[in-house]
């Protein structure tokens, strides 16, 4: 079995103009399958067409917090068609983001509430993206009782004390290059801590590349890294990690006929 990169972005810039090139690369590392995440409406065509293109790759289509200034009610009816494609496995990345936004706040969480909202309509579970907002975003999936649905925290990036909160609302927890990064302490600790069946990997390429080509751009392949320092992390062998993520990302991401 192979490794399943449940968060990347081929539909980028960095990617799109050369897909095959980076697929080849990627399965020359043993990663096989991946979730194309989109963020805004461009994105989001471009994750549905290498999904259709590609049978290992699958759709997942939202409005990143950041693209508030392009939301609108219109926007909420367009992502409603989209995600009745068999193509989607989940609704992302949505979430909140206050690093760079200091203004918008309200208007990102109403975004994450109708996102929420169509992903409980069309049974899908959602991929969180949160910067600087742990503890409202917290409220906001234990209010809205996402249990039913289950989802991700992408690049988890709390402690073990906020690991513990999101994994009792039913979510899993997936881990980027970051992990690798000799700083990061806390999210080490978070990565040992979660149960096997709730953990996932990802590179967020073309960002948060892993050691040891950190400071280079980010691809697919580089999964395999994260594979490698979490399974370290972890005491296990790197293909028994590899298994139990994969297998892991296909009950969540469940196909749809």
């Amino acid at each position: 079995m192979g490794i399943y990169d449940s968060h990347t972005h081929l539909n980028d810039e960095p990617f799109f103009d050369d897909v095959p090139a980076f697929l080849a690369r990627a399965q020359h590392y043993q990663v096989t399958e991946m979730n194309i995440v989109g963020s805004n409406q461009l994105l989001n065509q471009r994750a549905l067409e290498l999904a259709h293109r590609y049978h290992q790759l699958h759709a997942v289509i939202g409005w990143h917090p950041e693209e508030f200034s392009d939301y609108q009610v219109a926007t909420l009816d367009q992502l409603a068609n989209q995600l009745a494609d068999p193509a989607v496995v989940a609704v992302g990345e949505i979430g909140l983001d206050y690093y760079w936004d200091q203004d918008h706040h309200e208007l990102q969480k109403q975004m994450l509430l109708d996102q929420i909202s169509l992903a409980q309509q069309f049974h899908l579970p959602i991929v969180i993206h949160c910067r600087e907002a742990l503890a409202e975003l917290y409220d906001i999936l234990k209010m809205t009782d996402i249990s039913a649905i289950g989802g991700v925290m992408h690049s988890f990036s709390g402690d073990v004390d906020w690991a513990k909160k999101f994994l009792d609302l039913g979510m899993y927890l997936s881990f980027s290059g970051v992990v690798t990064f000799n700083s990061a302490h806390e999210v080490q600790a978070s990565a040992q801590y979660v149960p096997a069946d709730r953990l996932l990997v990802e590179t967020d390429a073309p960002y948060l590349t892993p050691m040891p080509y950190r400071g280079k751009q980010n691809e697919p392949a580089f999964t395999a890294f994260v594979v490698e320092k979490l399974a370290q992390l972890r005491q296990v062998e790197p293909d028994e990690l590899a298994q139990v993520t994969t297998e892991n990302a296909r009950q969540l991401f469940k196909k749809r006929d």
